[in-house]
């Protein structure tokens, strides 16, 4: 048995021995592993919860949707809203334990309704070392289980996890909530997110893999993957993102030439929790 093979044991065998599971679920690969190893382990007693709010990205949701399928375990998707909260809107260097807190907060109310003791997240070994990562703080605080942490299983070993259930997710990009576009200090609205999120479906139609439309208060910063810097610098794409990303309301429309950089808007890489920022989620 492999080290990967026997801790892929250790946390199913983790899972199997608990009454139920909820799984806080992006569709991100972190949190993808989390429900096939739950399925796996407890098949009917298994849930996944995708909580849906502004900071999600509807393409995102679309994902959880298709992964949950995929996997065969019961998908739940609960809304809230992080803009009715005043600390998180203020969007200073806690925005994420804020965020963590009330998507988590949404993911226990629902494990109680559904009679589950057991609320799991994403979370992996390597992200504790990740830098700033207040959203792990509220991880500890609501006492939600974090089974890749808890059996040592690293994002690279993850994604090897993912590759053995056959989950199409297992070579996804990391994916953050859009709140992560908005500089630290300037407050999140939903004009903002749902700006961000436009902008961002047009680089995604123009088949971008790796990339961000930071919001720096009407000053559209793209970044894209450094291998894809090229194909930014096209003339077609360049008068087609400027006028469109003009027409959603932004004044000034830049390209990053240091290319795609977690954190780059935040302090000390907060967004760096992965993909599953979007549902207890971070990342950048």
């Amino acid at each position: 048995m492999t080290p990967v093979e026997a801790k892929l044991e250790a946390a199913r065998d983790d899972l199997a021995a608990r009454d139920g599971v909820l799984v806080a679920f992006s569709g991100g690969v972190d949190s993808s592993v989390v429900a096939a190893l739950a399925h796996d382990a407890l098949g009917d007693d298994a849930v996944a919860c995708t909580a849906k709010s502004e900071t999600l990205p509807e393409a995102e949701l679309e994902d959880a949707k298709r992964v949950a399928d995929e996997i065969g375990i019961r998908h739940e998707i609960v809304s809230f809203s992080e803009l009715e909260s005043d600390a998180f809107v203020e969007n200073d260097d806690d925005r994420c334990y804020h965020c963590r807190t009330m998507r988590l907060g949404e993911m226990l109310e629902t494990a109680r309704e559904v009679g589950i003791g057991t609320v799991c997240d994403g979370t992996n070994a390597d992200d504790p070392g990740a830098g700033h990562r207040p959203g792990l703080q509220a991880v500890e605080e609501l006492e939600v289980h974090s089974p890749l942490l808890a059996h040592d299983i690293t994002k690279g070993e993850v994604r090897e996890i993912a590759d053995r259930y056959g989950l199409s997710v297992a070579d996804k990009p990391s994916m953050a909530c859009l709140s992560s576009r908005i500089p630290t200090g300037l407050e999140v609205t939903e004009e903002r997110l749902t700006r961000v999120e436009r902008a961002e479906a047009l680089l995604r139609q123009w088949g971008f893999d790796q990339f961000r439309v930071r919001d720096h208060d009407g000053l559209a910063r793209i970044e894209v993957s450094p291998d894809e810097l090229e194909r930014a610098l096209d003339r077609a794409f360049v008068e087609t993102v400027r006028d469109e990303l003009s027409d959603l309301g932004f004044d000034h429309v830049t390209l990053d030439l240091h290319g795609y950089r977690t954190g780059s808007v935040s302090p000390e890489s907060d967004d760096r929790a992965d993909e599953d920022a979007v549902e207890s989620s971070s990342d950048d």
